[in-house]
């Protein structure tokens, strides 16, 4: 990105958060449906990724439910940022009325028994807003990592909101933030994680929807070091205006095999509950980008 371009992206999201959430919740919530519906007549890039992730999610959806999907999938994706650009001014009786999670007793159990807890997330639905949930609906403060963004004052705006709203924010390059992450969950912290893509080296392999693509090791790394539970969550939207979710049981460490392989069947198992989730509620998915390695590397496989 340029740096003209990346100095509109900066102010673009400014004006987010200072203009968005001043304005009444109907006209953001018209406002957010509007532009999705703009982006999505446009057909850009990340409109025509959305529907070939998504064609692998259903597939056999023909082009016309694809469509619906994807334009679904664009008002789920600006609902999304409609509701973080506002989330500061709300408030613990707001927060707490806006989320509903199944089985959250996993979590306040594990809390509670001085365990840490690991939370892994695919990009469904507002993982911000579960977040503000945990820390002012349940009081419980929690660390997660952010990737550095360009430029790097858009990186700051984002660490500086979540940290607003109660979050410890770790930068995922530099080393220090496994580290970090492992102390708080031996202190029987909570850690929160969206663990769906990873495009690094360190990245496990998983069947996802019957192809190959490779996901984050490090929950399943942090784990095995630190002895916390790790709990698979997924998030949706329904026709309310709440956001709901669902906890599932915690992923077991497997008792034989090296740590890379434990960590193998453990983020494939993360794999395998987000894909139930993403399944059921897959206009919820906000992945705009390529996922799958037959799509990064088309020497890999078919679909790309």
């Amino acid at each position: 990105m340029s740096a003209v371009g990346e100095r509109l992206t900066d102010a673009l999201y400014g004006l987010g958060w200072t203009a968005v959430k001043k304005l009444p919740e109907p006209v953001a919530a018209g406002l957010g449906r509007r532009i999705a519906d703009t982006a999505w007549k446009r057909r850009g890039q990340g409109v025509l990724r959305l529907e070939a992730n998504l064609a692998r999610v259903v597939p056999d959806a023909s082009p016309e439910r694809l469509a619906e999907l994807s334009k679904a999938g664009m008002r789920s994706y600006m609902r999304y940022w409609m509701e973080s650009f506002r989330l500061p001014t709300w408030s613990a009786e707001r927060v707490k009325d806006a989320v509903d999670i199944e089985d959250v007793h996993y979590l306040t159990d594990g809390l509670a028994a001085g365990k840490g807890v690991i939370v892994a997330l695919p990009h469904l639905a507002n993982w911000d807003l579960a977040g503000v949930w945990a820390t002012r609906a349940l009081g419980v403060p929690f660390t997660t990592v952010a990737e550095r963004l360009k430029p790097e004052t858009l990186y700051d705006r984002f660490v500086a909101y979540r940290e607003t709203l109660g979050m410890e924010v770790l930068p995922h390059t530099g080393g220090s933030a496994f580290g970090t992450l492992a102390r708080r969950l031996r202190a029987g912290g909570l850690v929160c994680l969206v663990a769906d893509r990873d495009l690094s080296a360190s990245g496990v392999e998983v069947k996802f929807f019957g192809e190959t693509a490779r996901m984050p090791a490090g929950p399943a790394m942090l784990a095995q070091h630190t002895g916390a539970l790790l709990l698979p969550v997924t998030l949706w939207y329904d026709d309310t205006s709440t956001m709901k979710g669902r906890m599932y049981p915690p992923v077991d460490v497997p008792r034989t095999g090296t740590r890379a392989e434990k960590a193998a069947v453990m983020t494939q198992a993360l794999a395998d509950a987000f894909a139930t989730g993403i399944a059921d509620h897959p206009e919820d998915w906000h992945m705009l980008q390529r996922l799958w390695l037959a799509d990064l590397d088309p020497a890999k496989g078919p679909g790309a």
